[in-house]
């Protein structure tokens, strides 16, 4: 009879302790999963090999989402009332000149692009709506931006600003950075109004939507006597245009150089680029400018 009482006793212990051992593996089971949460890096867990897929997919897509953004940069440079390039501190570069590019993407912005490209030069590309109602086109903008190169806006229609209602000016301004968002993924960084004509309704609405502001210093490619490779390189290296009663130099450190989608201008772009390097300048990185807060 005592023998029997053990053996039960024992048999009674036992079951206790499997109880037990199983609830505690229940009660850890959502500790690990957290830890795997909060700490993928933990080479003491084990994540399943799904949720493995699914962290490197998550770090292939933000690693593939990067590389489309425009990389973030230290400013360099802020712009003046003129839209001229000012270093911040002083030891920066000041002989600097800043492309720009208006009225992409037409036909020939794609190709300007990778002259570009090929010259290690730097350009922000002012885009306008009118030009992305195709699919080729939207796609044209985007491997101009793929390449590196910021998109600005330069308004949906290319209207006068001083000539719309504020509800009109809001519509031009706002419905192409939705677009423009739509295909590259961001809105633009950069405006310019067309003809450089600005409202302070404008103004405002740029600044609001942390857009920066500019015109230009000077730009010859839309001046008849110039829609030409050759007399345009030449007036766009010396900063003279004669033919339209320039007879002095408007090239100077900060320079903010104006040119347009149009094929005398892709024709002597690299010529261009070269021509200002043998003078002495650098072609400024838009992203080295300073934004709005």
């Amino acid at each position: 009879m005592f023998r029997k009482s053990i053996v039960l006793c024992l048999l009674v212990c036992s079951l206790l302790l499997v109880v037990a051992c199983s609830n505690h593996e229940n009660e850890k089971k959502p500790d690990e999963g957290q830890a795997i949460e909060q700490d993928s890096n933990n080479k003491e867990t084990n994540p399943t090999e799904e949720t493995v897929s699914e962290e490197e997919t998550e770090i292939e897509d933000e690693t593939e989402q990067t590389s489309v953004h425009e990389e973030i940069k230290e400013p360099l440079y802020e712009l003046d009332e003129g839209s001229n390039l000012i270093p911040l501190e002083e030891g920066t570069n000041e002989k600097v000149v800043l492309l720009t590019i208006d009225d992409v993407p037409d036909d020939y912005a794609l190709d300007m692009a990778k002259t570009l490209k090929k010259l290690d030069a730097s350009a922000i590309f002012f885009a306008n709506g009118h030009f992305l109602e195709s699919e080729e086109n939207k796609e044209m903008l985007r491997e101009i931006h793929d390449m590196g190169f910021p998109i600005g806006n330069h308004t949906y229609n290319h209207f006068n600003l001083t000539d719309l209602s504020k509800e009109k000016q809001k519509e031009e301004i706002i419905n192409l950075n939705n677009l423009i968002e739509q295909i590259i993924g961001e809105k633009p960084k950069f405006f310019r109004a067309p003809f450089g004509e600005n409202t302070d309704y404008a103004k405002q609405l740029v600044e609001d939507e942390g857009m920066l502001l500019m015109n230009w210093t000077y730009g010859y490619d839309y001046f008849e006597p110039y829609m030409e490779a050759e007399k345009l390189t030449e007036a766009m290296i010396s900063g003279e245009g004669p033919e339209v009663d320039v007879t002095y130099s408007l090239l100077k450190p900060g320079a903010n150089l104006l040119m347009h989608d149009r094929e005398w201008t892709a024709a002597a772009l690299e010529d261009i680029v070269k021509g200002l390097r043998e003078k002495g300048y650098e072609m400024a990185d838009p992203m080295t400018l300073k934004l709005p807060e």
